[in-house]
C-alpha cells in the first residue's frame, strides 16, 4: 500500500532528489548540485513554500519515501518550462527507482490533481520530452493534452476544475 502525504520541512531533501530525477536527461546529465543551481532550472526549488507550492510524498508502508509530486505557480517574467499563465501552476513528478512500475506515479499524480482542484486552481500545465513514453502515457492517460512546445519538450495542459473531481 502507499501513502500519500503533504511535503513537510524533513521531506526537502528527498524532494530535491525527486525534482533532479524529474528533468529528463537521457545522457550525461549533470550531477544534482549542477543542475539544480542551474540559472535555468533553480527557479523549480528556490524559495519554496510561497504562494501556489504544493507537494506529495508517496511513502511504503514501511515509511520510505519513493516518489513525490508538485506543483508551483510562475510568473510571465520568471517562466518554467511548462508555463502557460500566472493562474496555471507547473506540475512535476518523479518516482525513485524502487517505486516505479507500481502505480505510484498515477496515485501520485490523482492526488496532486485533487489538491489542485481544491486550493481553486481550474488547470495544471506540465512540460514532457516526448521520448519519456512513460511520462507521457500516464500524462494522456490522465486527461493532458498539448498545447505547445518549448525546445524538444511538449507544454501539456489538464483542466481540472470538474465537479466530478470534487
Amino acid at each position: 500500500m502507499i501513502n500519500i502525504q503533504l511535503m513537510n520541512e524533513q521531506d526537502f531533501d528527498f524532494f530535491t532528489d525527486m525534482l533532479y530525477e524529474s528533468f529528463y536527461i537521457p545522457e550525461n546529465k549533470p550531477s544534482k548540485e549542477v543542475l539544480l543551481t542551474s540559472s535555468q532550472l533553480k527557479k523549480y526549488s528556490e524559495g519554496w513554500g510561497r504562494e501556489g507550492d504544493r507537494a506529495i510524498i508517496a511513502y511504503t508502508n514501511e515509511g520510505n519515501p519513493i516518489g513525490a509530486a508538485w506543483y508551483r505557480l510562475f510568473t510571465k517574467e520568471n517562466q518554467g518550462y511548462g508555463y502557460i499563465d500566472e493562474q496555471t501552476p507547473e506540475l512535476g513528478i518523479a518516482i525513485s527507482s524502487e517505486g516505479r512500475g507500481k502505480g505510484v506515479g498515477t496515485i501520485l499524480m490523482k492526488s496532486l490533481i485533487k489538491s489542485a482542484n481544491d486550493d481553486g486552481f481550474s488547470s495544471l500545465s506540465l512540460s514532457v520530452d516526448p521520448d519519456n513514453l512513460t511520462a507521457l502515457h500516464l500524462y494522456q492517460k490522465l486527461g493532458f493534452q498539448k498545447c505547445g512546445e518549448s525546445g524538444t519538450s511538449w507544454t501539456m495542459v489538464l483542466a481540472i476544475n470538474r465537479p466530478h473531481l470534487r
